[in-house]
């Protein structure tokens, strides 16, 4: 019996998260796709290979987890890399020296590191701007403008961008699109449908999901752009293991289903905590209040689970976060679990206090990863640590 796989249906994202880019297992029909433990490949002449050479190149546990996340990102092509930042810098090597790159301010802090600490003494620079306001993003492309990297929701700030004006800026000057849409994940927001040319992912947070693997993965709609990323891949080697693949791809096929109760749980706890804090010191998109809930509503399905908390104070921040026992403090997001963590000294540690200052990131902010346990059980943990 030849199976028809989802990739070439019209089929849910459910039923594609589970199936897409997997194939039966020629040899004796395994349900779940084999852990291929192999540096290299025995050819059968010379020149006589099955599309597979050395694994740096080309791995096929790899390659499902490339087509199922391409498929759910509505893409054409996949390439995984041994870490979100592995990733991103593989994208970076797309370009060269005299490139110009406009980067939204409250970017992750990895991000900032990599463009300021080591791309910026290659020969590329970068303008950081409010990605909220398509105007400023506008203003500050320029002839040498190159690319055009968004985050949407922003980590931690929740700053929401509008992809498809961001779309139209970078199309107007000839420059890529990258959207990191590892907040959202591509059941909640899909930038490849709103214009964008890359997506990228830490495949470490929500696509996994259970906090066992590092990796990262970028997603594209060209076929021209694919064989340079593929070139990229194979010749700079920031490469996964098959295992941590094997991890990924077993935590995509619940995606949906655990993004649904990240999205109840972010949900139901953002408005609790509206309830105990007030208004100003809640931020999530899911909430009215939120200056731009009404480009989170129109342009993402969900909202998920992350939310920034204003506490006022270091020793208030301080107070929160030691006083959890449900929620853990540690760095990182998107697992089953629930984590608590300190912006200002955790994931933006590497950024200059001033860079934080002005982009309004103070040590009285703590971020909430809401995982998918009881929502009683994390409101109460909250309410205890609090106090």
């Amino acid at each position: 019996m030849t199976r028809i796989f989802p990739e070439d249906l019209d089929a849910g994202l459910a039923t594609r998260a589970i199936h897409a880019g997997q194939r039966p297992e020629p040899h004796a029909g395994a349900i779940m796709t084999p852990l291929y433990l192999t540096s290299t490949y025995v050819q059968d002449g010379l020149g006589q290979h099955k599309g597979y050479e050395y694994a740096r190149g080309k791995n096929p546990t790899r390659e499902a987890l490339e087509r199922n996340v391409a498929t759910l990102e509505g893409g054409r092509h996949g390439f995984a890399f041994a870490s979100g930042m592995g990733c991103l810098d593989s994208i970076m090597k797309l370009f060269r020296a005299g490139d110009h790159f406009v980067v939204g301010e409250n970017v992750y802090g990895g991000t900032f590191r990599l463009f300021d600490k080591l791309l910026r003494h290659l020969g590329l620079s970068f303008s950081y701007v409010d990605t909220r306001d398509p105007q400023r993003v506008a203003d500050a492309m320029t002839p040498a403008t190159r690319g055009l990297l968004v985050e949407t929701p922003t980590n931690p700030l929740m700053w929401l961008c509008d992809l498809s004006a961001m779309a139209e800026i970078a199309r107007a000057h000839d420059a890529l699109l990258i959207v990191d849409n590892t907040f959202a994940t591509p059941v909640f927001q899909r930038p490849l449908e709103l214009g964008a040319h890359i997506v990228w992912h830490s495949t470490t947070k929500y696509l996994n999901g259970h906090s066992d693997m590092i990796g990262g993965v970028a997603v594209v709609l060209e076929d021209a752009l694919a064989d340079r990323l593929q070139f990229i891949q194979n010749a700079a080697g920031a490469v996964p293991g098959p295992f941590d693949c094997w991890l990924a791809l077993r935590g995509t096929k619940t995606l949906p289903l655990r993004m649904k109760q990240h999205d109840a749980n972010g949900r139901q706890l953002a408005a609790w905590l509206v309830d105990r804090l007030g208004e100003s010191a809640v931020i999530y998109p899911g909430l009215a209040s939120h200056p731009q809930h009404a480009l989170a509503a129109r342009q993402m399905s969900g909202f998920g689970g992350m939310i920034t908390l204003d506490l006022g104070s270091r020793e208030r921040a301080r107070q929160v976060l030691e006083g959890v026992r449900v929620f853990a403090l540690a760095e990182s997001l998107g697992g089953v679990e629930s984590l608590i963590s300190h912006p200002f000294s955790m994931t933006h540690g590497s950024v200059p206090a001033d860079v934080k200052q002005a982009m309004g990131l103070t040590e009285g902010m703590v971020r909430l990863s809401c995982g998918i346990e009881d929502i009683e059980d994390l409101v109460a943990d909250l309410d205890r640590a609090i106090g």
